[in-house]
């Protein structure tokens, strides 16, 4: 990892926990439906700023993901950043996943990762530069 600052949550306890102006805590929880959720703070104003900067809400498609989620899930990496609270596959409504990455590319000009993706754009926080399509 990188040293950002990642925080773990529990989606009983904190899940409705407003993190950034846009973003609460749920919004990042693993689909398998365990509680525990590990989120980035680096991560989450990264996409505060994308929020902010399109005027629109962002859709979290995938943020967290535990270990037994992440081997379930087609082509996942197997070091993905996903696993640790560093990274968030998102879509906004009307806006192309090329379109959000050319901005977050703004935001993380030397580090992090940016994957284009047919409906979604993968944004995250590692300490490396690293950009892929599909």
């Amino acid at each position: 990892m990188n040293g950002a600052t990642v925080r773990v949550y529990s989606l009983a306890r904190n899940g409705n926990e407003q993190i950034t102006k846009h973003f609460k805590v749920r919004e990042f929880r693993c689909s398998d439906g365990s509680d525990t959720i590990f989120i980035s703070q680096e991560l989450v104003e990264v996409l505060q700023k994308i929020r902010d900067h399109f005027g629109k809400p962002i859709t979290i498609n995938s943020g967290y993901r535990t270990d037994y989620k992440n081997s379930k899930t087609k082509n996942a990496a197997k070091e993905s950043q996903h696993r640790f609270g560093l990274a968030a596959d998102i879509s906004i409504r009307g806006v192309s996943p090329s379109r959000v990455a050319a901005y977050a590319e703004t935001l993380l000009p030397g580090t992090g990762g940016i994957g284009i993706y047919g409906t979604f754009t993968h944004i995250d926080v590692r300490a490396t530069r690293s950009r892929w399509n599909g």
